[in-house]
């Protein structure tokens, strides 16, 4: 199943965009509590009232202002995000976010598990190109990476084997540049890792990114992916 049928399956935690309301649509990457790369990048992108950012979630936690981030993205009509793992963390109680207000929690936990438009869908993690939406439970859409049982950092990853529609848009696999196919869009380049922090033009399919002010966290190399070359 492809497209807006496919779309349709996603009744649960989907937010649905009205793309006619914006005249530019960017995706944003993982943030990670890095509130000055986030405004940075804001700052380059330089939006109007008529430009929609996403964010693929991961809006908290490693980084040093996850409230300034939440705040950041909440207090503006033109800024949205879909829910990551580590939100999805920090609702269960398994991590807790030093600074996050009430208002904060109750953001997050409002953050739908998928945000869609016209053959385009934003998730976390991913989806697998095994199945169709409807079959997906909301965790995977949190956490998909690799298509091998329990094998998080083995090939083949759902990116590299999905060509479907919608085109979805993910995070969470943090990668050592941006991944764009026909299929999938790849925008965690490890900001908070000293990598950078990456959006995209929806509409001229170019990618927009700036630098960490400094590293927070170490990640070791075999946990950043390189994706392969699509021709």
């Amino acid at each position: 199943m492809t497209g807006d049928r496919a779309l349709a399956e996603l009744r649960d935690s989907h937010h649905r965009v009205d793309a006619d309301r914006w005249d530019d649509i960017y995706v944003v990457g993982d943030v990670h509590g890095c509130l000055p790369a986030l405004e940075r990048l804001v700052d380059r992108i330089d939006p109007d009232d008529d430009t929609l950012l996403v964010v693929v979630g991961d809006l908290v936690r490693k980084g040093p202002d996850s409230h300034g981030v939440v705040e950041f993205v909440r207090e503006r009509d033109n800024v949205v995000s879909v829910r990551g793992n580590n939100e999805a963390k920090v609702i269960r109680g398994d991590k807790q976010v030093p600074g996050l207000t009430g208002a904060d929690r109750a953001y997050i936990e409002s953050l739908p598990h998928a945000i869609s438009w016209d053959g385009h869908l934003v998730v976390h993690g991913g989806v697998d190109p095994r199945k169709s939406l409807g079959d997906h439970e909301p965790g995977e859409l949190l956490t998909m990476r690799s298509l091998v049982p329990d094998g998080s950092y083995d090939r083949p990853y759902w990116f590299e084997e999905y060509a479907d529609s919608p085109r979805v848009f993910f995070g969470h696999t943090v990668l050592a540049e941006p991944y764009e196919s026909a299929g999938a869009v790849g925008l965690d380049t490890g900001c908070v890792y000293g990598g950078e922090l990456t959006a995209y033009h929806v509409g001229s399919g170019e990618f927009r990114t700036v630098e960490p002010e400094e590293t927070y966290r170490e990640r070791s190399d075999d946990s950043i992916v390189s994706p392969r070359t699509v021709h």
